[in-house]
């Protein structure tokens, strides 16, 4: 008998960061994840409402769109989770 395979989890992943992108999808398809990239706002938002996701995987800075008005747009169509990647820090001003 067969074992029963691994559930398999789709993602896209918003990331205009292509050595960040390709290192995160890397790791997460070792841990069964398929991953679908995208590099900008309007491709990811085209994507995310378009496609069937399990998750989407957003970028706040991204040209073409920023990724919080990608959020907006997403979530008031659609109820796919999304997990917010970014590299924004808070700075403090003295």
């Amino acid at each position: 008998m067969d074992p029963v395979p691994e559930p398999t989890l789709t993602a896209l992943l918003v990331e205009d960061d292509v050595r960040l992108a390709r290192l995160t999808a890397e790791y997460l398809s070792g841990h069964g994840v398929v991953v679908t990239h995208v590099a900008d706002g309007k491709r990811g938002l085209e994507e995310a409402l378009r496609g069937r996701w399990d998750v989407v995987l957003l970028d706040l800075m991204l040209p073409g769109r920023d990724g919080l008005e990608v959020c907006r747009e997403v979530r008031a169509r659609s109820d796919v989770p999304i997990i917010v990647l970014t590299a924004r820090g808070r700075r403090r001003i003295a």
